[in-house]
This record gives C-alpha cells, sequence and structure tokens, in this order.
C-alpha cells in the first residue's frame, strides 16, 4: 500500500501553482491559507461503519465568484477505494444551488463522511480530492486539481484521466488526493463476544451410581424368611445383575440390606423386628453372593413411614389425602398410627393392600462406575472412538486446548446427536473463539430450531454483533442480561455505559476507546492473555511509554507470535514499530 504523508493536528493544505483556470488563479496564490482538519485525526470502526468530521475553512478574498470547487471524500485502502458524498462550494455569481462561500468573508464548513466497513479498509486512509470548474480557460469543466502541490493534469495526465486505463487513471486521482486521515482504529473489532456467551451443561458424570434392588418381604410380626417370598425376591436376577457387574473394571459394587417394620403395632417391638429382618436377609443374600467375595453390609431401619407415605401417594386410595394430611400434622409414630387407624373407611385397604409391602428386607446394589479418564476422554476424541453426547460436551468445553480442537469435537458430536440443542449451542461458543463467526451464528440458529424452547437469546445476542448484525441482535436484547446489552451498548459506540457491565479484557476495550486509560490498565490487572498484553502496548503507546509498550508487545508475541502481523499493520502501534 502506498504511503501516505504524516499528518498534523491541523493540515495545512500545500500551496497550488499558478494554474491555467481564470477563476482559480488568485485563489491558487492565498491556497497555502486554506486549513483542512479532520476529526478524528486517526479514522474509527464503529458499529460497521467509518465516519469523520472534515472541517475546511477558506480565508477572507479567497473564493472567486464565479468558481465551483467540488470536494469529494474517498476512502483508500489496499485493493480498493471507496467514494463518500461529493460537496460542491461555489462563489456569489455562481448560478447553482451549492453552498456559498462569500469571497469578502470566507467561510467555515464541515463535512460528515461515512463509509460502510470492509474488511480490507484495515489499513486506509482519508483523501480529499477536488476538482475545480471556471466559465473560461481550460476549466470550462470539472477539472481535477493535485491538492498536495497544485498542479492541474499535464497533458499527458488529462489523456489517461480520459482514457479506459482504469488503474492508470486511479493511480493520478490517488496522487492528486490529499491524505487528511490515515490509518484505522479497529480495536471495536477486539471485543471477545465469545467469552460471553453462555455454554449449556453438559451432564458427563466422572462416577456415575447405578442402582438395583428388591424387597424380600415377610410376613406380619415375622423375621423369617420362607422359601415363597425368597422366590418372590427374584435373587437369581439380583445376583445375575452383580455377576454382569463384577466384569466391568470401572464398577464398584456396595450390597445392603435394610430391614424395615410396617408401621402398626409398638414401636420399640417394630425396632426389634426390623433389626431381625435385616439379619436373617443378610444370612440369605450372602449365601446367594457368596461365589462373588462381596461384602454385605446390613442396617435396621425401624417403621417403615417414609415407604408408607410414598405407597399411599402412589395409590388409587380414595381418601389418600387426607391421610397424607395426617401424616404432614403428626410427627409422633403413636399418634399417626391411631389417627390413621380412626380412618374406619380407608384403613382396611391400608391393611390389605399398604402395609404388607412394608414387613421387608430391601436389598440393594448400589454401584459406583467410574467414567472415562481425561486422557481416555481426549483420545477417544481424537481417535474418533464412540462417544456419548455427554462425554464430547464435556470434553469440548473441559479438556480441549484450543477452541479449534474444540470445533472438531464438537462437530463430530453433531454428526451423532443432531438433534440434540446443546451441541449446535456450544459450538457456535467454539466456532466464535475460533475466529469462525458467520458459521457460529448458523450453529445458534440451529440450536434454536432443534430446541425452541431453549433460551438462547443471549448467544444469538451476540453471535449477531459479532457478524456486524447490530440491528438484529437488538432483537433479543430485551430478553437477554445486563452483559449482553452491555455488548450492544459497545457495538453501537457507546463505550462509557458498555464499560460499566463489562469485565477484564472486554470492559478494558471499552474503556480504551472511551479514552479512560487508567481504568483499561485497572480493568486488565487479572488478564494474562496474549490478547492483554497486546493491549497493554496500545494503552501504552498512546500514554507515550515506548520502552513499556515495547515490551508488552513482545510479551504479547511470544504467546501468539501472529500478533506480530497484526501489530506491524496497527496505526495504534505506528508510534513505537518506528521507534
Amino acid at each position: 500500500m502506498k504511503n501516505f504523508m504524516k499528518l498534523s493536528v491541523v493540515l495545512v493544505a500545500a500551496a497550488l501553482a499558478f494554474s491555467s483556470c481564470n477563476c482559480f488563479k488568485q485563489m491558487a496564490k492565498a491556497q497555502d491559507e486554506v486549513k483542512v482538519t479532520c476529526t478524528p485525526e486517526i479514522l474509527v470502526l464503529n458499529n460497521g461503519v467509518i465516519a469523520a468530521d472534515v472541517n475546511v475553512t477558506f480565508p477572507v478574498e479567497y473564493f472567486n465568484k464565479k468558481a465551483v470547487l467540488k470536494v469529494t471524500p474517498v476512502l483508500v485502502f489496499e485493493g480498493g477505494e471507496v467514494a463518500g458524498q461529493t460537496k460542491y462550494f461555489q462563489g456569489s455569481k455562481v448560478d447553482e444551488n451549492y453552498a456559498v462561500v462569500d469571497k469578502v468573508s470566507g467561510g467555515n464548513y464541515t463535512m460528515h463522511v461515512e463509509f460502510p466497513y470492509d474488511a480490507r479498509m484495515d489499513q486506509c486512509a482519508l483523501q480529499m480530492r477536488a476538482e475545480i470548474k471556471c466559465p473560461k480557460g481550460k476549466c470550462k469543466e470539472f477539472t481535477l486539481v493535485n491538492l498536495n502541490n497544485g498542479a492541474i493534469p499535464t497533458k499527458e495526465e488529462a489523456a489517461i484521466l480520459a482514457g479506459d486505463d482504469a488503474a492508470a487513471k486511479n493511480a493520478i486521482e490517488r496522487e492528486f488526493g490529499l491524505v487528511v486521515a490515515y490509518g484505522l482504529n479497529t480495536l471495536q473489532k477486539d471485543i471477545k463476544y465469545g467469552d460471553l456467551m453462555e455454554n449449556m451443561a453438559n451432564n458427563y458424570k466422572r462416577v456415575t451410581t447405578v442402582v438395583n434392588k428388591t424387597d424380600l418381604l415377610y410376613a406380619i410380626n415375622s423375621s423369617k424368611v420362607t422359601k415363597k417370598n425368597q422366590a418372590a425376591a427374584d435373587l437369581d436376577a439380583f445376583k445375575a445383575d452383580v455377576d454382569e457387574k463384577l466384569g466391568n473394571d470401572r464398577a464398584t459394587q456396595n450390597i445392603a440390606v435394610k430391614g424395615y417394620a410396617s408401621p402398626d403395632g409398638p414401636e420399640k417391638f417394630n425396632d426389634k423386628l426390623s433389626k431381625a429382618r435385616s439379619e436373617s436377609s443378610k444370612e440369605v443374600v450372602a449365601k446367594v453372593l457368596e461365589e462373588t467375595g462381596l461384602d454385605v453390609d446390613a442396617a435396621a431401619y425401624g417403621e417403615d413411614w417414609d415407604g408408607f407415605k410414598e405407597m399411599v401417594a402412589a395409590s388409587d386410595i380414595k381418601d389418600k389425602n387426607l391421610i397424607l394430611q395426617v401424616l404432614s400434622l403428626y410427627n409422633s409414630p403413636a399418634e399417626r398410627e391411631a389417627e390413621i387407624k380412626n380412618l374406619s373407611s380407608v384403613y382396611g385397604e391400608l391393611k390389605d393392600d399398604v402395609l404388607p409391602e412394608l414387613r421387608r428386607a430391601q436389598i440393594v446394589n448400589s454401584t459406583d462406575i467410574q467414567g472415562k479418564t481425561d486422557v481416555e476422554l481426549m483420545a477417544a476424541a481424537n481417535q474418533g472412538q464412540e462417544m456419548t453426547v455427554e462425554e464430547y460436551l464435556f470434553t469440548a468445553q473441559e479438556l480441549a486446548k484450543t477452541p479449534e480442537q474444540a470445533v472438531a469435537f464438537l462437530k463430530e458430536a453433531a454428526k451423532q446427536y443432531p438433534n440434540d440443542a446443546r451441541v449446535w449451542n456450544n459450538l457456535g461458543v467454539a466456532l466464535t473463539k475460533a475466529g469462525e463467526k458467520a458459521e457460529a451464528l448458523k450453529a445458534f440458529e440451529k440450536a434454536a430450531k432443534v430446541d425452541p424452547s431453549a433460551d438462547l437469546n443471549k448467544n444469538l445476542l451476540l453471535a449477531n454483533l459479532a457478524n456486524g448484525n447490530t440491528a438484529a441482535a437488538k432483537k433479543y436484547a430485551a430478553a437477554a442480561d445486563s452483559e449482553a446489552k452491555a455488548a450492544v451498548a459497545a457495538a453501537e459506540g457507546n463505550y462509557q455505559a458498555a464499560a460499566a457491565q463489562l469485565e477484564g479484557y472486554n470492559a478494558a476495550i471499552a474503556y480504551v476507546m472511551n479514552n479512560d486509560l487508567a481504568a483499561a490498565k485497572k480493568a486488565l490487572a487479572n488478564e494474562t492473555s496474549a490478547d492483554a498484553d497486546y493491549l497493554r502496548a496500545v494503552i501504552a503507546a498512546k500514554e507515550g511509554q515506548v520502552a513499556q509498550a515495547k515490551a508488552q508487545l513482545k510479551s504479547a508475541i511470544a504467546k501468539a507470535p501472529e500478533l506480530a502481523e497484526k501489530a506491524a499493520k496497527d496505526v495504534l502501534l505506528k508510534a513505537i514499530m518506528e521507534a
């Protein structure tokens, strides 16, 4: 890209050489008194737009009464240029409807210029190009004026400008243009929307507990195990489950026998009865499982009021709500039993259908199954082995070393589990962090289609912001949290409001854009990333601390070598790169 001239805060147009354009002769003599300023001096990307105000001050006794000046702002960048809205100025005797510059008093005029952002514009310059028109002489039609040296095109240049060679023509136009602003501050693009996004939770458990149980029933007031009741408990099936889990080296089985008594009869008697049932049941279970080598624990739990409540709630007993109310009103077992027996209309059903099921010993196999280790999960993900959706989600979120690796894992998960909105949502987060913003938005939209009930407002808002779709993002703002709304404020250039709700690196970006460098440094206090060091370099450069800026930039590049290329083109680091 062409190296453009350095600018001072107030730019003074170069003195124009004497021109053969009749009405321009006297204007050329005083051309060094025309002042041009641009605010900001370094252009700023804001909400997908590059905007600036160019101010031109014409001195008194300058503007020819018959002259017309055509001024066009042009944003020049490597690989192209974009022209802004042209403004015309005319002398007081010109019969047109342009802005009149009075010869006697001169004038001050501001041109607001805007350009839709294009990624190629990260290195750019704002030029002003001018054409003059006089009623007589060589400039009867608008003629290009070189604002750097005052010349009009030579015969050869005029021929090129009138010809069909677009590249040669553009080269002359660029040479004749006056640079009023150089470089583009793109810090707004550096907001880490991915850091504000929310992953959907996975249900991966390092240890999963699986419970298998059966009840060994007893006759009323008895702790003797009958062959009939032992057969009804189906201990053979219970043992088969134990044997199967013995073959799983990740499984740890815990066998327990819990003795109970139905909540009718004296409490002390029932306590002894439940203990006797646990002991007799343990003998039976220990014999059945003798070959397994597993220990069997036994414990007595007395009257089974919890089981009673559970069975009543699940029953079809007509007045079950009345029974449950009694349980809630009385804590004493004796009072509960008495009040329930008083409910003569339902006690018969309880005696026949509920209480016999509570005269039992519950035999429980509680098995802890260890999940894959972190090493095993990473190996499975990298090698394309079969994985559950929970394992994919956990591995991508907790174990992946880079956003790109998380993307790879979640893309594979999406192939196998396309109807799980969590996969698409978390893929969107990973894609955003990997810089694939357009694909990330598609992933979030897919998640919303798979599960319309999922709360995706925040992520859809942030994904649209990341893609420069501020208007679309705001559609989700009403239901989003304060952090997401702060991101909208930042995208719209309201950095003061944004900084109040953001944290860390993102808050620092907002503070720098709001020129509150002290607050920006404070926001970065606990940040150790390469991007944080890079931003510290920008802050130091703004403060004129060249050595400190170079040190921070060196640290940033050591952590992320690709930042060297960014720094070489960053107008905010231009001073330290040249120092």
